[in-house]
């Protein structure tokens, strides 16, 4: 007697417990984040923004050592607007700016807040704010009043800005009288740590080595 052949399961009906390996689709893999570009800003660095040109690049200058104490110096003391701790970091009037800038990345990188910080110049104004001013006073000082980004202004505008948690000011300048007054007026206004970088000697001398 014949029977006929039973018929063949396609391989496609096959339970998923007994399809092949090689069937399975492998997941795509995420991409994976490289190192920033020079020309990425820092997380909290401010003037972003498409519709504007990137700010002047910093000129290259080795960080002073004594930078690198800062980020324990800012975490290390309790918010005491009465006390405000009081920092000098080594550098001459023209590599102010630049210890300044690096400050600030250390703070950062610590978990300060940017809207906490505020950097002051008693010569030139920082890069950023030249670039920021070329916009118009009123875009300009918008940021500050928001809050929510490191800020830079000169000290001769000692009257316009508000009082931060962390104050820096990069003396890039003689230290006239007038600067010596918005260096007195940057302690006061200083809610936790003031950081000063210029050269000790001058300092010390204009505000007095027991600040």
């Amino acid at each position: 007697m014949h029977f006929p052949e039973e018929p063949q399961i396609p391989e496609s009906a096959q339970s998923p417990r007994v399809a092949s390996a090689a069937g399975r689709v492998a997941p795509t893999p995420r991409p994976v984040p490289g190192p920033r570009s020079a020309a990425t800003p820092r997380p909290g660095s401010p003037g972003r923004g498409p519709a504007r040109p990137a700010p002047p690049a910093p000129r290259p200058h080795p960080a002073p050592a004594a930078a690198s104490t800062v980020a324990p110096a800012a975490q290390a003391r309790p918010e005491d607007r009465a006390a405000a701790q009081f920092q000098l970091i080594p550098a001459p009037a023209g590599g102010a700016v630049d210890a300044a800038d690096e400050a600030v990345d250390l703070l950062l990188d610590s978990g300060r807040a940017p809207g906490d910080i505020l950097v002051l110049t008693t010569g030139d104004q920082h890069p950023w704010a030249a670039h920021e001013l070329s916009f118009g006073e009123a875009a300009y000082w918008a940021q500050h009043d928001a809050g929510d980004d490191v800020f830079f202004a000169g000290t001769a505008n000692a009257g316009r800005y508000a009082p931060r948690s962390v104050i820096v000011v990069a003396v890039n300048g003689d230290l006239d009288d007038a600067s010596v007054r918005a260096l007195s007026d940057a302690r006061e206004r200083a809610g936790v740590l003031l950081i000063v970088c210029g050269d000790p000697k001058s300092v010390n001398a204009a505000l007095g080595a027991g600040v």
